[in-house]
């Protein structure tokens, strides 16, 4: 009598596990990051143009609009040196971003042992290095070479200045996943940036405005960063409301930043 043994095949693994996803930021991915971001921003002489010398170029040109009327130029030269870095930061953060996203890059990045957090904390550090030179530069030129005159440390507007270029990055970050062209990203600075821009208390006091702008305004976070500015140019000392003002700017640099991590999508399986 002869018995017949059917051979049994080993069931296929039916798992697409492809290895550790991460899952909190991590110093090494984030730094590498930010030094390729860095690499890549070195061959574009333009962009780096626009960051480190257009916010002092204006601020050269504002000085001698009103070269008649230095007072005046104390009094609105203070909150431009905050608003100004701002808005480079986000024309140039928002089209950098931009071009690895059409590029393909930001999917190839993602698609490796790379997480999300560690992505923008990555490109926040990068651009958030050169907010840095950014800002010392400009605030420099405008108390030592412009004759600014403000009461307070000169190292809180530096830190206003620095927190406001972080604020323009992360906004520049979060609205890039929203266009699909460089025109398409510059069209955001009407929509983000100038209504801040007029409501902030530069042009009149925000107790001035009609009360439903005003209360638009007291959500912006540029008019924080314009009151915080304020606060250097009448105080001696860090005051409460200081101290308010740059922890309400820095929480929304947090928050957008935050944001625009919840933007990036995986595609790949």
């Amino acid at each position: 009598m002869s018995t017949t043994t059917t051979p049994t095949t080993a069931p296929r693994p039916t798992s697409t596990h492809t290895g550790p996803r991460p899952s909190a930021i991590n110093l090494a991915r984030t730094t590498a990051t930010a030094a390729r971001v860095l690499r890549q921003l070195r061959h574009d002489p333009r962009s780096i143009a626009l960051m480190i010398l257009i916010p002092c170029v204006m601020l050269v040109l504002l000085r001698y609009v009103f070269d008649g009327s230095p007072r005046t130029f104390d009094s609105i030269g203070a909150s431009l040196l905050g608003i100004f870095p701002l808005i480079t930061m986000f024309l140039v953060t928002s089209i950098a971003t931009l071009r690895e996203r059409t590029s393909g890059t930001l999917e190839r990045l993602l698609a490796m042992p790379l997480g999300k957090g560690d992505l923008i904390a990555g490109y926040a550090l990068a651009f958030g290095a050169l907010a840095i030179v950014q800002s010392a530069l400009a605030t420099g030129l405008a108390i030592w070479f412009l004759g600014l005159d403000v009461t307070g440390s000169p190292w809180l507007l530096l830190l206003v200045a620095l927190l406001d270029a972080l604020l323009g990055t992360a906004l520049g970050l979060f609205v890039s996943a929203f266009a699909s062209s460089e025109f398409q990203a510059v069209q955001f600075m009407p929509a983000v940036i100038f209504p801040q821009l007029l409501l902030c208390g530069l042009f009149t006091p925000r107790s001035n405005m009609h009360p439903v702008l005003e209360a638009i305004s007291n959500v912006l976070p540029m008019s924080y960063a314009v009151d915080g500015m304020n606060e250097v140019l009448k105080h001696t000392d860090m005051t409460a409301t200081f101290v308010r003002d740059a922890l309400i700017v820095a929480g929304c640099a947090l928050l957008v930043l935050t944001l625009g991590a919840a933007t990036l999508r995986r595609r790949t399986a």
